[in-house]
């Protein structure tokens, strides 16, 4: 059985003012025990599972680099030893700028890590300050070049746009001083206003003004043309790549595929059923050390619901849900389940058919949810 591994490391120096993820204030200790779960949890699913074949593997959190280079060797040995990877496999740490050095980046490709996404989110100070990351571009600078001298040569950079103050000409400068740094793949998110983190206390209590949607709009389709333009092919709603860096893990989702979760609140998707740990870290650790797995809520998935959530996730992909594809995973044509559906949008200029794939068009791009709604 090949899937995707995911590892949920939940630690970081601070977080940062607009994550919603569960992570934690970093302490040695409760990291080391932490490890000490982790590794009852992937011996369980080894048990468990003994056919899995792991084709790609995403560490991240959280800041999976927050922890030092004695305990980054020990989380990358123990995944080895119970779940290994195949040769070919696509293994990717998430990191901060700042929480790298030329020791830490040694230990990581040492340790079989060959792909590095790097949380940069802007490259102007006052915009850093807001998000309440602790890094600046020029930590962002010599973390690249680190890590392309201790032998990484797929990094992937993440930008957010829509920040409360700024403007098309700070989105612009970020995307340009950033392709001088020649990453193989960059992910341009628009900023997500989740409730109860600081940014969104702050943008309801009126010390913070939101980007207009017309604003978002020019930036999202800035970086499309900037960076179409500098050779990345678009594949993916918010996703950039050279030709053969697509993220072969983020491709496991949008195509639906089997994945298994490791860590806090860490999700499942495997053998029609998906699952999802507790976020709690310190009853994570006490349950494993009961032997009792960490799951917190389980429920199966009926061949609607898998319908439903491989269509919504291909359409995130710019080539579209292969309808030959699906219709051989679920016996049915896609267009015969959302008939009515698939008709109006395609009146409405928002999805086309081409080429065996049902795909969203330029104007979809922007109003994407809008027609994921449609297949819920």
């Amino acid at each position: 059985m090949i899937l995707g591994l995911y590892v949920h490391v939940p630690f970081c120096l601070q977080k940062c003012h607009y994550c919603d993820f569960v992570s934690y204030p970093y302490s040695y200790p409760l990291a080391e025990d932490y490890l000490k779960a982790l590794e009852l949890e992937a011996a369980y699913y080894a048990r468990l599972f003994p056919e899995l074949k792991i084709n790609t593997l995403f560490i991240g959190g959280g800041t999976p680099t927050v922890l030092e280079e004695r305990l980054l060797s020990i989380l990358l040995d123990c995944l080895q030893r119970h779940l290994g990877w195949q040769q070919d496999a696509e293994v990717t740490v998430e990191a901060n700028p700042d929480t790298l050095d030329l020791s830490k980046l040694t230990v990581l490709r040492r340790g079989g890590v060959n792909r590095l996404s790097l949380g940069v989110q802007a490259c102007q100070r006052h915009l850093l300050q807001l998000l309440g990351r602790t890094h600046g571009y020029q930590e962002v600078v010599q973390a690249v070049e680190d890590a392309r001298q201790v032998g990484f040569d797929n990094i992937n950079l993440d930008l957010i746009f829509g920040i409360p103050g700024q403007t098309l000409d700070h989105w612009r400068q970020s995307l340009r001083l950033l392709t001088r740094l020649d990453p193989n793949h960059l992910a341009c998110y628009g900023l997500q206003w989740e409730e109860g983190t600081p940014l969104t206390t702050a943008l309801d209590k009126g010390r913070l003004k939101a980007v207009s949607q017309e604003e978002e709009l020019d930036m999202y389709n800035e970086a499309i043309i900037f960076l179409t333009a500098q050779g990345y092919r678009h594949y993916e709603i918010s996703s950039f790549a050279k030709p053969g860096y697509y993220s072969r893990h983020n491709l496991c989702y949008w195509h639906n595929g089997p994945y298994l979760g490791l860590g806090p609140a860490a999700h499942s998707h495997l053998n029609a059923r998906r699952w999802a740990n507790t976020a709690d870290v310190e009853l994570y650790v006490s349950q494993l050390a009961k032997g009792v797995a960490p799951v917190a809520e389980s429920h199966p998935l009926s061949r609607q619901d898998s319908m439903i959530e491989t269509a919504f996730m291909g359409l995130r992909l710019l080539e579209g849900i292969n309808l030959k594809q699906f219709y051989k995973r679920f016996g049915l044509h896609l267009t015969d389940v959302w008939q009515q559906e698939v008709a109006e949008l395609r009146a409405d200029g928002l999805v086309e058919l081409k080429d065996s794939h049902l795909r969203l068009t330029p104007k979809g791009l922007p109003l994407a949810n809008l027609v994921f709604s449609k297949f819920v």
